[in-house]
């Protein structure tokens, strides 16, 4: 093998490591193969659950917004990391399981085409929330997040 294949080989090698070793952890999202098995009130619980973790980390990284010492600035940066972890997996969940395969789109103009902007909008304002959350370490975010979850949730568990 040349010099030149071998050095590239080694570089896609230590990319592909590097990649592997910072992802963020799977996230539990549906399969996007039609085999109809949905368990849409999971999911609704599963989006609550996350918006409990967000918020007891905002909680947790207000308290610790003044630590000086090396262990309340560690946790500090933990409960960030959670925070955002946990607001991505509802941007996910509701852009791969919800968007992609729940809201059933609606030709303009068809019976029902009002409906679906309405669900439409209430998914985004999902995302909206999740991703302000992210931005944000003010329980007011979480609330607005709440109130987002609270919106869809009649589609799926009624």
């Amino acid at each position: 093998m040349k010099k030149t294949t071998v050095t590239w080989t080694i570089i896609a090698i230590g990319l592909i490591a590097a990649a592997v070793a910072f992802a963020p952890d799977a996230v539990m999202s549906h399969c996007q193969v039609p085999c109809g098995i949905y368990d849409d009130p999971a999911r609704i619980a599963e989006l609550r659950e996350h918006s409990r973790t967000v918020e007891k980390a905002i909680t947790n990284i207000n308290q610790l917004s003044d630590a000086t010492d090396p262990q309340g600035n560690n946790q500090l940066i933990r409960w960030v990391n959670n925070k955002e972890t946990h607001a991505s997996y509802i941007i996910t969940t509701v852009s791969e399981y919800f968007f992609a395969q729940r809201v059933k789109p609606v030709e303009e103009g068809a019976d029902g085409y009002d409906a679906y902007l309405e669900k439409l909008a209430k998914h985004h304002a999902v995302i909206i929330a999740a991703m302000q959350c992210k931005q944000h370490a003010d329980q007011e975010y979480v609330t607005r997040l709440n109130a987002a979850i609270d919106g869809i949730a009649p589609y799926y568990t009624e």
